[in-house]
């Protein structure tokens, strides 16, 4: 049975790449700005300890999402391939598999950070009223884990179809959700950090349900199945989701490595950091985007064995980034005061946005080449790569820059420190990706 013509498999790749970094944005964009929308609600209610409590919240949730990044990115991963195959068959073995395998990886997820909050909280330096406040937040959100799990395989199953419209909408709804209840329960029914956990619950379920029944409407992705052939997809997808999902919490562990240092110096250093935290992925939304949408076109063209648009695909997407990010940063400048003083950020608090606003946005542009190389390894069959590289980085690659500019310039020189990190590891990750689109692929 044949599947329907995958899509990238011709017509101009930066223009698949614009068309569905975009359209992609959109949706993921929509749900972090109704998260920075909360950090802003529960800014003006004048409580420190609770933004401070946010932004250890978010250092946390951070991880927990990373499972699920890995999750997507095999489930679009093994999709698209099989989409670029024709295999129509394939492609609903593994879009079925991908879906209950996060569903029940979700709920182990979920009951493991219950188990731990009490050790990841006072690890990242939480104490007092912000610890309680931190536990109790994230004590509810976590329930939303197996929602987030199955909504982001859903949406990665969409992109490796090519329809990033689709799994733009499923965010969409969710962000509808959450930006009505954000305000109704943190400011009118007076419910603070409880009331932003909750609409982030009822926003991950919609986006879930939503992306599910879209591809069981549009790409009849469901079929009847057996325990024993979802044990025999385990293999193909944990080859990928095992490796990716290591890869992907090494970033959240630098991020809570960088927060442990920067709670040396304040609340008022946390409260910074957790504003440009907020901030990144609304102001790189697109990059953010850009990371899911490559995965799709490059393992559609490596399935049907065409490296030479496999290639293509790579450095339009470098490009891509580069006009992303120098239009982001310039415009991050000249709104940074007008963003602080959203935030009510004063003294250390409003120099460390004013320093995310400046030189370390253009700077994003080396995380945006480890995205698109993340991207190539794990859809090339080198997953492991992305691994080690994204371990080194945030381990032994995040605490020496860190300690030094903590040590030569307090809380800015620790999101220098963290920056200079980026630079380092995004040019070393685009030196073997180019390797690793060069070389042709094994004959079948």
């Amino acid at each position: 049975m044949q599947a329907r013509r995958a899509k990238f498999l011709e017509g101009n790749l930066f223009r698949h790449v614009t068309v569905m970094s975009l359209t992609g944005s959109v949706g993921l964009m929509a749900v972090f700005i109704v998260d920075l929308m909360s950090m802003l609600f529960i800014s003006m209610l004048a409580r420190p300890e609770l933004a401070a409590a946010i932004g250890y919240g978010g250092t946390i949730m951070f991880l927990v999402i990373s499972f699920g990044i890995g999750m997507s990115v095999a489930a679009g991963a093994v999709v698209a391939m099989a989409v670029g195959a024709g295999d129509a068959a394939e492609v609903r073995s593994k879009t079925t598999h991908s879906v209950i395998l996060s569903a029940i990886f979700g709920v182990i997820v979920m009951l493991a950070s219950w188990a731990l909050l009490p050790l990841m909280v006072s690890a990242l330096g939480a104490t007092g009223e912000v610890y309680d406040q931190t536990i109790h937040f994230l004590a509810v959100v976590i329930l939303s884990v197996p929602f987030l799990k199955v909504g982001m395989v859903g949406g990665a199953i969409l992109r490796a179809h090519g329809d990033a419209r689709r799994s733009m909408s499923s965010t969409l709804w969710g962000a509808g959700i959450s930006a009505i209840l954000n305000p109704v329960l943190i400011l009118w029914a007076d419910m603070d950090l409880t009331g932003a956990a909750i609409a982030t619950i009822a926003s991950r379920i919609v986006i879930a349900g939503v992306a599910t029944w879209q591809v069981h409407r549009f790409y009849k992705g469901f079929v009847r199945t057996t325990w024993g052939d979802m044990i025999a997809d385990v293999r193909p997808i944990s080859r990928i989701a095992v490796p990716a999902i290591l890869a992907q919490i090494a970033t959240p562990l630098g991020y809570a490595l960088v927060t442990r240092a920067m709670s040396d110096f304040g609340e008022a250093a946390v409260a910074g950091m957790a504003i440009a935290g907020r901030l990144t992925p609304v102001a790189f939304g697109v990059i953010f985007a850009l990371a899911g949408s490559i995965g799709p076109i490059i393992g559609q063209n490596h399935g049907a064995r065409r490296p030479e648009r496999v290639r293509a695909a790579f450095f339009a997407s470098l490009g891509f980034a580069g006009i992303v990010v120098g239009l982001v940063s310039l415009i991050l400048f000249v709104l940074r005061a007008p963003i602080a003083d959203a935030f009510h950020a004063e003294g250390l608090t409003r120099e460390l946005v004013y320093l995310f606003c400046g030189p370390l946005a253009a700077l994003w542009y080396f995380i945006a080449i480890i995205f698109v190389a993340n991207a190539a390894f794990n859809n090339l069959g080198r997953p492991f790569t992305s691994t080690w590289t994204n371990w080194v980085r945030s381990t032994i690659g995040t605490i020496i820059p860190v300690w030094i500019g903590a040590r030569m310039a307090g809380a800015i020189g620790v999101m220098w420190g963290q920056a200079f990190t980026g630079v380092v590891f995004g040019l070393l990750s685009l030196w073997l990706a180019l390797r690793l689109v060069r070389v042709p692929p094994p004959a079948p």
